[in-house]
């Protein structure tokens, strides 16, 4: 688990960091900063949603895992694991509203948990020890949480726990998994998490409220049905 532990110091420290700067950025900067990253990930999920050779997949596994999100309510139990979190910050934070912790919490883990390299990069690490695309990952996200921690403040750095458990689990179930992962699972798994970072393009740019938290279903789904969807064929 070298990678992923490298990959969570990485986050950790670029957290640090961002928190350092943002205190002397003035508000206007941080907002254009904050718009500018929107539209980065934007396209980083556009380019992700492209990969889908079965559209059809993806939006079944969508629609199905809306349904389930909903009924556990995920949206609702992160914002108040957000607020909860928040409790532990300084007044002034919080009066800056506790919602933000969540925002930051959930935007952050989504774009450092979805995608092919922490996918690939973990089960590489578990089958073969080989942590090199963790560490190509680690330094992007480190840099990301700099940028993303200026402008959302600390929920960011709690985004490392997401990371140490999410890319922790597959490195240590690389073995069992990796014969399910073939490159079509691998192709609608990156193209739904490619919309869902294009819904977090949308809510940093305050377009749009959305309970995307809601939709995170849809990833163990989605990978369901592709991978029955190719046995089949």
């Amino acid at each position: 688990m070298k990678g992923t532990l490298v990959n969570t110091a990485a986050i950790v420290l670029g957290s640090g960091i961002g928190l350092l700067l943002q205190r002397g950025i003035p508000a206007r900067y941080q907002e254009t900063m904050m718009q500018a990253m929107a539209l980065a990930v934007g396209i980083i999920g556009t380019q992700m949603a492209l990969k889908s050779n079965n559209m059809l997949i993806v939006i079944l596994a969508m629609a199905i895992g809306a349904v389930i999100g909903e009924a556990a309510d995920i949206d609702g139990k992160l914002n108040w694991l957000g607020k909860w979190l928040g409790a532990y910050l300084d007044e002034k934070t919080r009066e800056k509203g506790q919602n933000n912790i969540g925002n930051g919490f959930v935007t952050a883990s989504l774009v450092y948990c979805i995608g092919a390299m922490a996918v690939i990069g973990s089960i590489q690490d578990g089958l073969t020890g080989d942590a090199s695309t963790l560490y190509a990952k680690s330094l992007i996200d480190g840099i990301m949480a700099v940028v993303f921690t200026s402008s959302m403040g600390a929920g960011v750095a709690f985004a490392s726990v997401s990371v140490l458990l999410y890319q922790g689990s597959l490195t240590l179930l690389a073995a069992a998994i990796a014969p399910i992962l073939s490159d079509q699972v691998i192709s609608e798994l990156t193209a739904t998490g490619g919309i869902l970072i294009i819904g977090v393009s949308i809510l940093m740019l305050e377009v749009k409220k959305i309970k995307l938290a809601n939709l995170l279903p849809s990833i163990p789904i989605v990978t369901v049905i592709a991978y029955f969807w190719t046995v089949r064929q």
